[in-house]
């Protein structure tokens, strides 16, 4: 039974890693390289970039705050805003992107304001931070769980306030963790197709253009986009795993 351990292990790798491999030895590289120069690829891949930076960027300013926070307390306040920062990780895209319609759509505060918060790329942030910002705050939380409260309270007694305990000891120690959240959220972002959809739809992100060139044009015009976001998922994977913070371990 136990030689069967590595056996049944690496049928389910397999099913990883065949499809990329079929992907690189089935397409021609001159063609995916000329396809990737189209238009709608550029334009989807700039919307993706700007947007995910976007939401990146607000996933650090209140996200790092709120996990520090939230490693530091226990009670039932803690635990209900952890649930509530965890619950956007296990609702289906589509349903985050349907709740996040009800209130900022047309007949929400999306209604009330002059901000354009459906087709556009204000939507798109919107959309991509209520998925990928959790990762951040989840990771920079067990970041902030690894440190020992010793050396935070030492800092103190040598007359650094909060401020200065922070960047000088708390956010170096949790570098590693920090930057590990940080690229998971902003390859997250990249990636987010079933809110986006949902809340706005133009500009199409590469996810979106993948969804609208393969309904419209076939597999074949949807794989140059496709091929993007595998470079973008493969690149976290190398940095994640430099940084030596992956949050698996």
């Amino acid at each position: 039974m136990r030689e069967l351990v590595p056996v049944l292990g690496a049928v389910l790798l397999l099913y990883f890693v065949v499809p990329v491999m079929v992907l690189v030895l089935t397409y021609s590289p001159t063609a995916l390289l000329t396809s990737l120069t189209e238009t709608y690829v550029i334009n989807a891949a700039v919307t993706s970039l700007v947007a995910a930076l976007g939401s990146t960027t607000i996933a650090v300013v209140f996200g790092l705050p709120l996990a520090y926070w939230l490693s530091k307390n226990t009670g039932a306040l803690a635990t209900a805003a952890m649930g509530a920062v965890v619950l956007p990780l296990v609702l289906p895209p589509v349903v985050s992107g349907m709740l996040l319609l009800t209130v900022v759509g047309p007949n929400g505060l999306g209604g009330l304001t002059d901000l354009a918060l459906t087709r556009s790329l204000l939507g798109v942030v919107a959309a991509q931070t209520f998925v990928a910002s959790p990762f951040f705050v989840v990771t920079a939380k067990a970041a902030f769980d690894g440190i020992d409260d010793h050396l935070e309270e030492a800092s103190r007694s040598l007359g650094h306030d909060w401020v200065g305990t922070m960047r000088s000891v708390t956010v170096p120690l949790a570098k590693p963790g920090l930057l590990a959240g940080l690229v998971l959220t902003f390859a997250r972002a990249m990636g987010e197709f079933g809110a986006t959809m949902m809340l706005a739809y133009y500009p199409r992100t590469l996810p979106v253009q993948i969804w609208a060139s393969f309904i419209s044009d076939g597999l074949d015009a949807a794989l140059p986009v496709a091929v993007v976001l595998l470079g973008v998922a493969l690149g976290t994977l190398l940095i994640v795993h430099a940084l030596r913070a992956t949050p698996w371990r």
